[in-house]
């Protein structure tokens, strides 16, 4: 239970660090291109990611760097695709949107991406979702609707619909991320940073634009850091303890405390039609925060290499000398096992039903 719990506030401190970027980069965007916001974004999660990685390497001890995972070839094509949709796509889409729809307003149509998330999951990758997370995204999506809806408006704002592009994109990052997410979190979002980071400025130059002075630099990466380094890296290993659907529904708290900073930078009495949206979104969530499954399943043998403590699933032998020190990583087998317990669809969890 408490692993679990751990694993909550996991994804509620990543769900917090992401919610606060977002009315942030509506500042920047008063001064720079939806590109270069996202490219500086993306480059200070990289460069902040990889510093943190060189600190960890020289600290680590010779052992410890001997037991790091690597990135296997065949998981190659998933941390590409997720690269692609995640670090390329989806910011550019929502900087675009932000620059013709409020900052609230963005923030909570974010809520979009658990549900295009769980989605996925559900139908292509067929993670279990019973019928509180699937009541949980109707009423999400019912909320993302009645957000967009402007009264006298014809059809939905191009704004809203491409800062929907931007959460549909995040969710397929976020179920190709799953298939890798035994691997290191740091260097799984340091290496979408820089690559991300890359790309999009380079579009940027491309439309002509120019990097701009070095407060405002500086002021983007560190905002980057923040928002996509550090809450990547704990987006990744609440992924690995709770599967894509759930983590997602988590993370779908993100745009509360985007709505909060908002309204402190931006001093205004939000619509009530705001206010519903956000009624029916906090519902939503709260139906995927009380879920519960449990039933008989049984684990096939298993081979990986992931930090873990010897608990009811990490039971084996060491053919190194160890200390007793945990969490530790090394490569280590699971055999078959037949059990009843309370679980999410974890690395370790991924039966069918």
């Amino acid at each position: 239970m408490t692993a679990r719990l751990n694993a909550a506030f996991t994804a509620l401190f990543a769900a917090a660090l992401f919610g606060a970027t977002t009315p942030l980069a509506k500042i920047l965007l008063g001064t720079l291109s939806p590109f270069m916001v996202a490219g500086l974004f993306y480059l200070g999660s990289g460069v902040g990611l990889a510093l943190t990685l060189l600190i960890r390497h020289f600290r680590r001890s010779a052992q410890q760097r001997k037991d790091e995972g690597r990135i296997q070839m065949a998981e190659v094509p998933w941390l590409a695709g997720a690269i692609l949709a995640g670090g390329i796509a989806g910011p550019a889409l929502l900087m675009l949107g932000l620059a013709s729809t409020p900052a609230a307003t963005g923030s909570l149509l974010l809520n979009l991406e658990g549900v295009f998330t769980a989605v996925i999951a559900w139908v292509v990758f067929r993670e279990n979702v019973d019928y509180q997370v699937f009541l949980g995204m109707v009423a999400i999506v019912a909320g993302g609707v009645l957000l967009s809806w402007q009264p006298g408006a014809n059809g939905i704002p191009a704004g809203a619909i491409l800062v929907a592009g931007a959460c549909l994109c995040w969710a397929i990052d976020n179920n190709l991320t799953r298939k890798v997410s035994t691997n290191d979190a740091t260097v799984i979002a340091c290496l979408k940073g820089l690559v991300a980071g890359v790309v999009n400025l380079g579009i940027a130059h491309l439309m002509g634009d120019r990097f701009p002075d070095a407060l405002h630099m500086v002021s983007a990466m560190v905002t980057g850091f923040a928002g996509y380094g550090v809450s990547l890296v704990l987006f990744v290993i609440a992924l690995r303890n709770l599967g894509t659907a759930r983590t997602g529904a988590y993370f779908s708290v993100a745009p509360l405390f985007g709505v909060a900073l908002s309204v402190v930078l931006w001093p205004e009495m939000p619509s009530i039609l705001f206010w519903c949206a956000a009624l029916l979104m906090g519902i939503g969530v709260w139906l995927h925060l009380r879920e519960r499954h449990e039933h008989r399943h049984t684990h096939e043998q298993l081979a990986h290499t992931h930090r873990h403590r010897h608990d009811e699933h990490h039971q084996h032998e060491h053919d190194f000398d160890w200390d007793g020190t945990e969490p530790h990583a090394h490569p280590h087998v699971h055999m078959p096992i037949t059990h009843t317990h309370a679980h999410f669809p974890d690395i370790h969890h991924r039966h069918s039903h």
